[in-house]
């Protein structure tokens, strides 16, 4: 079997979390680094032992020296347009970081890029593989709660990064709520919303220079209700980063923590001002062998590339994620309810 030539481009803090899936995979070979700062690159390659690669800031000239069979963008959302346009006018299949694109016109071109290239494009929506949440979607599926009519999900972190996303504008819904939204996609089986009312603010106290908060009511197809609120500057209390949530149904409520802890409370009976219900809690353990997170969405990314299949993340579903993102962040710019 030939191995994967990668070319991975943002060699920053995370790109951490994307090279250290690919040790010890045989089917793959990273042939270079590229990132603005030469030495950030050097020092990444000296720390994963990447020995004689090509290692540059030039992505077009490391394109064009390596011949690369895939593209990791793991740069700023600003990059993404340009950096993915790039490995797709190689001849790349592309995962890019989230969110997909800076903008929705620009998330548009790289669909068509990418069908016009015939390349698989797709985004690391890494939270959407957790076993937690995998389970937690089972139990929708298996119908144990009954039809499903509201959504409720709580993010407060006080996270305090410094770096670009400091000055970002809507800073949570641009570069964390996406992981909410896609969960909750996830968790829904899919669907896609069709209106969002959202209240964004930056608390006086925020060390952000703007849109550390947001509340969101959206609408999804099938009346399906998701009340999301959200807050990056918030101390103490915190939340997972996957959120905390609470999925009703006509016949129960499952709760999910965000990290391991699962339970769910169901009606057995039709008597009384509340009704009688019986309480279940999961114990979700992860088994050595089992991926989630970034090893997850790489290894169903390389599959799909050797395989030609379609990966989960792939863009052509994934914009409908990230639509919810400008959505909400349209409706807190006008103060007006904004429909997809």
């Amino acid at each position: 079997m030939e191995k994967i030539k990668v070319l991975h481009v943002g060699c920053g803090g995370m790109s951490w979390a994307w090279l250290k899936p690919l040790e010890g995979r045989d089917n793959v070979e990273v042939v270079a680094l590229v990132d603005l700062n030469l030495e950030t690159a050097k020092e990444r390659a000296k720390e994963f032992k990447l020995e004689g690669i090509y290692v540059g800031t030039d992505l077009e000239e490391a394109l064009e020296a390596t011949k690369p069979d895939v593209v990791f963008d793991c740069t700023i959302p600003e990059a993404h347009e340009p950096v993915t346009l790039a490995a797709l006018e190689a001849g790349c299949h592309v995962l890019g970081e989230k969110p997909l694109a800076h903008s929705m016109e620009a998330a548009h071109k790289l669909l068509a890029k990418a069908s016009e290239a015939d390349r698989i494009f797709a985004v690391t929506q890494n939270r959407r593989y957790t076993r937690t949440a995998r389970r937690t979607r089972a139990l929708i599926e298996e119908g144990v709660i009954g039809k499903v009519h509201t959504i409720y999900a709580d993010f407060f972190i006080g996270a305090h990064f410094g770096g670009f996303r400091d000055v970002m504008d809507h800073v949570l819904l641009l570069d964390m709520s996406i992981h909410h939204f896609d969960l909750l996609r996830m968790l829904s089986g899919g669907l896609k919303a069709n209106s969002v009312y959202c209240n964004e603010f930056n608390p006086a106290s925020s060390w952000y220079q703007h849109g550390a908060c947001a509340d969101a009511l959206f609408v999804m197809e099938g009346d399906l209700r998701f009340n999301y609120r959200g807050s990056w500057c918030a101390e103490g209390q915190n939340t997972s980063w996957n959120a905390a949530w609470r999925i009703y149904g006509e016949k129960g409520c499952i709760s999910w923590d965000g990290d391991d802890e699962l339970s769910l409370e169901r009606v057995t009976g039709d008597q009384g001002f509340v009704r009688q219900l019986e309480s279940t809690n999961y114990e979700v353990k992860h088994p050595q062998d089992y991926e989630d997170g970034h090893d997850a969405v790489i290894t169903e990314f390389l599959d799909a590339v050797q395989k030609g299949t379609e990966p989960e993340t792939i863009a052509t579903d994934n914009i409908h994620s990230l639509a919810m993102v400008f959505a909400t962040i349209e409706s807190a710019n006008s103060g007006q309810l904004v429909k997809l």
